[in-house]
């Protein structure tokens, strides 16, 4: 069933399409009825129909400022506008606005069932559309070369979970297959210069930056086909693009790191030295670490990449492996980009269960031959992120801790990996409270700012939800959502209360005219005041003020 909403100004026009349509039928339902513009705004910001069906003649808000009103904020809802031939200006209004159908009064049931049903069927198309399985399927296999480079770079950037990593490997027809991996980055070493361009050397100087910058994509795509050609050949594992470079992601047959290493090394010394041979270009490959694991394979991307700095030392046209320039533990604890946004994201919006759960986590694997100093380390960055952390919600350290809190040398005062493990929830669990307990008064201070605002405003006619957020310099998304949480409910409704209330007040207590409290509460249009305090309180202004000199 899709919702709809009716909008006219005569009762019985409401009423009567209400009554003459078997709603049902046509898969329709009307949730509500509007005989105004502005109340037509309301109901659609709350109720959000899928269809709008308005006549153009109204008090206080006619049909297309209703329609224009929508447009911009609900570009989704479809639009029917009741117009008569005396409203032709009107219709070509409407044609701007892209109005969705039009039935000409007077109209019959059939007519506006007819436009109801084209409206549907586009709402249907629509649907239908984005759910078409076999557009999707053509779409997403024109799209499968860029998403499995984008999975590629991703395993490249940050540690994914083994399933995650395995099912969409096997949705992109990747084959990770393996029980060694590593990760090798080849980057063109520039423009070469020859000895018999010597003489122009100071031309050729001029020219190098325009010449790298024109040369410098084919060259890639050169290198790119020639490494995936010889990759394939030897079986070497998967070749792609990544941060402007050429990345090879080998995937070993052997678990023994030094026969993996040596196989890809092989085969990577094939490229560099066919490159120079064939491109007449060369190339420094950067050779990350061995890892069991293809979840850990960023961890050999860093690797690789950090082994390129080294030919500022060793010079270009080399292979160099992080093995033999840095001394390191191949299992290394690493607390990567990965662990800190899941500790992050845990801390400021997360909850008590959910930090033990990513503590536990981080500490898992800890005990597996891990030295001490990388232990240190390791709980360094972790208790660095915490305190970021703190930083970035704008945390007083002394407030949350203590005045004695020293953390760098606390660490050092642990005998256990569980008494470090704790000490760091209770200072994540710390924080939480303190983040919460801040979030949650800032909710009520915006909350307070907008009501007083709103207290000292409301008798202007264009005080707006957009007013009030350009007040207090937040989105208006972010402010109704907080509004109608501290509140139970909407900025419109509330500012109506203020006005209302205002209006019962100078009721009972002056002897003003309707059309002056109208204007003293922020209505410019006096009937819409009646209109709207009848349909707030029950009874008109002057019904309102006699029974209040009664009850005196």
């Amino acid at each position: 069933m899709y919702k709809l909403l009716v909008v006219d100004d005569e009762e019985d026009v409401r009423e009567g399409v209400v009554r003459e349509i078997n709603w049902e039928a046509i898969g329709l339902e009307v949730i509500e009825k509007a005989e105004n513009g502005r109340e037509a705004l309301e109901m659609v910001e709350r109720l959000q129909p899928d269809v709008v069906v308005t006549d153009i003649q109204m008090p206080f808000m006619n049909g297309l400022q209703l329609a224009e009103a929508i447009r911009e904020r609900f570009p989704t809802i479809k639009l029917i506008i009741l117009t008569g031939h005396d409203e032709f200006e009107y219709a070509q209004r409407a044609i701007k606005l892209h109005i969705d159908e039009y039935v000409l009064k007077p109209f019959s049931a059939q007519e506006l069932v007819n436009a109801l049903l084209k409206v549907k069927a586009q709402i249907q198309e629509e649907v239908a559309h984005r759910e078409d399985v076999q557009l999707l399927k053509e779409h997403y296999r024109k799209s499968m070369p860029v998403l499995k480079e984008n999975f590629l770079a991703t395993l490249m950037n940050r540690k994914l979970p083994r399933d995650e990593v395995y099912e969409k490997a096997a949705n992109y027809g990747i084959d990770l297959s393996g029980q060694g991996f590593i990760a090798a980055v080849l980057s063109i070493d520039g423009v070469l210069i020859q000895e018999d361009d010597l003489e122009n050397r100071s031309e050729l100087a001029k020219s190098v930056s325009l010449k790298y910058s024109e040369d410098q994509a084919l060259k890639y795509f050169a290198l790119l086909n020639i490494t995936e050609e010889i990759a394939e050949k030897r079986g070497l594992g998967l070749v792609f693009m990544h941060n402007d470079e050429v990345v090879v992601l080998a995937l070993r047959e052997s678990r023994d790191r030094a026969t993996a290493l040596q196989e890809t090394m092989k085969v990577l010394e094939e490229v560099r030295q066919s490159v120079e041979k064939y491109l007449k270009f060369t190339l420094t490959v950067g050779i990350g670490t061995v890892m069991n694991e293809i979840t850990n394979i960023s961890y050999s991307y860093e690797d690789a990449v950090l082994a390129l700095d080294y030919r500022l030392i060793l010079g270009n046209n080399r292979m160099i492996c992080i093995d033999d320039v840095e001394k390191r533990t191949v299992d290394k604890i690493r607390f990567d980009d990965v662990k800190e946004h899941a500790l992050t994201r845990c801390i400021k919006v997360g909850t008590a269960a959910e930090i033990r759960e990513t503590m536990d986590e981080l500490f898992q694997g800890i005990e597996g031959g891990v030295s001490v100093k990388d232990y240190q380390i390791y709980l360094l960055e972790i208790l660095t992120c915490i305190l970021k952390a703190a930083k970035d919600s704008n945390l007083n350290v002394d407030e949350v801790f203590g005045d004695n809190f020293v953390p760098f040398t606390e660490i050092n005062k642990f005998t256990s990996l569980e008494e470090a493990k704790m000490w760091l929830v209770d200072l994540c669990a710390k924080m939480m409270t303190h983040i919460a307990t801040d979030r949650q008064y800032t909710y009520k201070n915006l909350v307070e700012m907008a009501k007083d605002y709103t207290k000292s405003n409301y008798h202007e006619g264009d005080i707006t939800i957009n007013k009030v957020c350009g007040h207090l310099h937040i989105s208006a998304g972010y402010f109704s959502s907080i509004f109608k949480k501290e509140t139970k409910m909407t900025f419109v409704n509330y500012l109506n209360h203020i006005r209302m209330e205002a209006a019962k007040e100078l009721l009972r207590t002056t002897d003003m005219k309707a059309l002056e409290i109208a204007e003293k509460v922020g209505y410019a249009d006096a009937n819409y005041f009646s209109f709207s305090f009848r349909k707030n309180v029950g009874v008109s202004p002057k019904e309102y003020r006699n029974n209040s000199s009664n009850a005196e």
